[in-house]
């Protein structure tokens, strides 16, 4: 069996991205490590070509991610991450739509599945039954959900929904209600089955109106449901719900924070724009699109095959100014 360029990598004490830029960007690798690799490549007998450059066994050195909606800008962080990843790897990352329909998802990956070595499935609103079918016939890690047996990069939902019930109870409020989003949002449930089960030991009540399609436009009539539920303090699905949530109130005269706190999810780029600027729990988006790249690659190369792995990343719930101490009397 010929050497790879993760063997190479392992000799040498490198990452596998340091091998490949050894042999195609020799510019951006100190002498002493370049030295080290082409020691290690010669001792194990390696032949570099352009086809062995990134995926031991790969036929196609590509990969797809895909999203359930490519509009959100939370996705804007994930995909720059995975697209580092990937580059490092000489991979190529086709980056494609689902637009929010599992039909429009089951056909995407049906006509890509040929020409492309795995999936970076990122908020997938496939049945979990597809997706174990789907893990059967392909390489796949998901990214925003987990589901048992399958390889999984996703935020500690639940910590940060504890973050968000005891700023809020911090502040006096005894009410809340969750705008939710979509119904196949395996993050949705999640969120809503944490905020639900703990309002109670923070001295809270927990309502939820919805579901909604997760956009500034229907954060209209979100605002209009949640506030017949007489609540102090409203959580979005996500921070585009939450904006449209906050132009509802204002139009009609809420305000925000003083009659209603408001609170999102994602920690979107605009979240510091809008005004009042958004509390939102947030998590390294980044991060997670590398990781989720990572153990597709690694799945390529032999390893992380024994168990499937499920990596929960850590959450920061970033305070601004839509949420603010409950009215008094309330």
């Amino acid at each position: 069996m010929q050497p790879t360029i993760y063997d190479v990598a392992k000799a040498a004490g490198v990452a596998a991205s340091t091998v490949s830029r050894t042999f195609n960007k020799p510019g951006r690798v100190n002498e002493a490590t370049r030295q080290r690799v082409l020691d290690a490549a010669s001792e194990l007998g390696y032949q570099h070509s352009p086809q062995n450059r990134a995926l031991p066994g790969g036929r196609h050195r590509t990969i797809a991610m895909v999203l359930s909606d490519i509009t959100n800008p939370h996705f804007f962080e994930l995909i720059r991450g995975a697209e580092q990843r990937a580059r490092a790897s000489d991979v190529t990352l086709v980056i494609v739509n689902a637009e929010e329909s599992q039909r429009v998802e089951e056909a995407q990956i049906r006509d890509l599945a040929p020409t492309v070595d795995g999936f970076v499935l990122a908020a997938s609103r496939l049945a979990d039954d597809d997706l174990v079918a789907l893990a059967g016939r392909h390489r796949v890690v998901l990214l925003n959900r987990e589901l048992t047996g399958l390889t999984s990069v996703a935020l500690a939902v639940g910590a940060g929904c504890q973050q968000i019930l005891e700023h809020l109870a911090s502040l006096g409020h005894r009410s809340l209600t969750y705008c939710a989003g979509p119904p196949g949002s395996w993050m949705g449930a999640v969120r809503w089955a944490a905020l639900s089960a703990g309002a109670e030991e923070h001295g809270m009540t927990a309502h939820r109106v919805g579901p909604y399609t997760p956009n500034v436009a229907n954060g209209g009539v979100a605002a209009d449901g949640a506030l017949r539920t007489g609540a102090t303090a409203i959580v979005a699905h996500n921070d585009l719900l939450a904006f449209g949530v906050i132009r509802r109130l204002t139009q009609r005269g809420v305000r925000v924070p003083d009659d209603v706190s408001v609170v999102g999810f994602d920690d979107i780029f605009a979240a510091d724009f809008v005004h009042p600027s958004l509390t939102t729990l947030g998590g390294p988006g980044a991060h997670a699109g590398r990781l989720a790249v990572e153990l597709l690659i690694d799945q390529f190369a032999g390893r992380s095959v024994r168990d499937a792995e499920q990596i929960r990343l850590p959450t920061e719930l970033v305070l601004r100014e839509s949420s603010g101490p409950a009215p008094r009397g309330s």
